[in-house]
């Protein structure tokens, strides 16, 4: 019997996200919500593209302090073809951790656990490749951005 091939990983593009004031939405029914608004960034590797503002970070935070990622922007590359990324993970680590990251303080990566897993979406023939990969990344939280390489799963 064969045995399917081990997954590998190689840097496909990096991810600098401008992130806008958190907004606290408080607790409903899908636990406690927060949006943290995505104003601008860069895209550069496999594509070169613009983050473009009106995406946003739509949170959960655990009541074990974790917090559930997903985001969704659009980016626009300069002969105008859009990618639109959406991005689902987790963030955890020590109580104290996660504060100091709410507060914007500096953390260093390895104290804390922000995996992502990125899924591309456009309509631009160039770029469709995007859409046949996965792609993951370790991610890293400072005070108004979230930077990643993003891997593709070969």
């Amino acid at each position: 019997m064969t045995a399917p091939a081990v997954p590998g990983l190689e840097a496909a593009f990096d991810v600098e996200v401008r992130l806008g004031p958190m907004e606290d939405h408080g607790t409903t029914r899908a636990g406690h919500r927060r949006v943290v608004p995505i104003v601008g960034g860069r895209v550069s590797g496999r594509f070169e593209a613009e983050i473009l503002p009106g995406g946003a970070d739509w949170q959960i935070v655990r009541p074990d302090g974790g917090i559930e990622i997903d985001t969704r922007y659009s980016a626009r590359t300069a002969a105008g073809a859009h990618v639109y990324l959406r991005t689902f993970g987790v963030r955890s680590g020590r109580p104290e951790i996660l504060e100091a990251l709410l507060r914007g303080d500096p953390v260093p990566p390895s104290d804390y656990y922000f995996r992502i897993g990125v899924r591309l979406e456009t309509a631009d023939p160039a770029l469709s490749h995007l859409e046949q990969s996965i792609f993951v990344a370790s991610a890293i939280r400072e005070a108004n951005t979230v930077r990643y390489t993003a891997y593709r799963v070969t």
